[in-house]
């Protein structure tokens, strides 16, 4: 396929009222190294730009860096990789009873910022403070413009309660972070995503490292080789059916 120009203004910013999803490719495609050790450290940069995000996500790559410590912007791919396959999906027995009588509403994409900031503020044990900042969120709310990053929210009497955020690829699903505020929120809203998500073809859920969280539904640690070798398959398989039309369909189904 030929290499196309990314469309930039005149300060050399992408262009995202011009920028066609499907059409992102490079001159020069922006290549990361593999990582020398089980660290997953592969690139250290200053900035975060669009089309190296977009890059390194086709490559298995992922910003993880801590912006309020004055961190450079660090580039992982670790060994293994925590992922969830179909045949692995579980739904715990207690999710699956509170689903059918759920007191919330479910959402996609309706204030995707939003949720990156409930994922923020969320107050996680065993952390101080959150590597989600400014930087991260400019250029992950880039992404979603460009029709790449998707978040899930959870209504409860007109209130944010819960949500999600990650980016889809093909049938690859990258999750990045998730938030509570009230019971089940997001556990319900991750069920629900996962079922549509993998109704429409989804073949692969990266979790990137282990989580309890993500245990629970069945995700399994692989090597950094068999994680490469499944997304350079899947990332070519666009999904068989609208995921969003799906997602609203297992809500009214549950």
């Amino acid at each position: 396929m030929e290499s196309e120009h990314i469309p930039v203004d005149k300060d050399g910013s992408i262009n995202l009222q011009t920028l066609d999803p499907d059409k992102i490719w490079y001159d020069e495609p922006l290549l990361f190294q593999k990582p020398e050790d089980r660290s997953g450290i592969c690139a250290v940069t200053e900035t975060l730009p669009l089309h190296l995000l977009y890059s390194a996500y086709l490559q298995g790559v992922f910003p993880w860096f801590d912006e309020a410590e004055g961190e450079p912007v660090i580039w992982y791919n670790p060994d293994p990789r925590f992922c969830i396959q179909p045949e692995d999906f579980h739904v715990p027995k207690s999710i699956d009873r509170f689903l059918k009588h759920t007191p919330y509403t479910y959402t996609m994409d309706k204030c995707f910022e939003r949720v990156m900031e409930g994922c923020r503020d969320a107050k996680r044990e065993g952390q101080n403070g959150t590597w989600i900042g400014p930087k991260m969120i400019k250029a992950y709310c880039a992404l979603h413009k460009a029709g790449f990053a998707h978040s899930v929210e959870v209504w409860h009497n007109g209130e944010l309660a819960g949500g999600f955020y990650g980016e889809l690829f093909g049938s690859v699903f990258c999750g990045e972070s998730m938030f509570t505020k009230e019971s089940d929120s997001a556990k319900s809203a991750f069920v629900l995503f996962a079922r549509a998500f993998f109704a429409c073809g989804g073949k692969l859920i990266d979790s990137q490292v282990y989580t309890d969280n993500i245990a629970r539904y069945g995700a399994k640690n692989i090597s950094r080789d068999a994680f490469l070798r499944l997304e350079k398959e899947y990332l070519s398989k666009p999904l068989t059916a609208d995921i969003k039309k799906s997602f609203f369909s297992k809500q009214e189904n549950s």
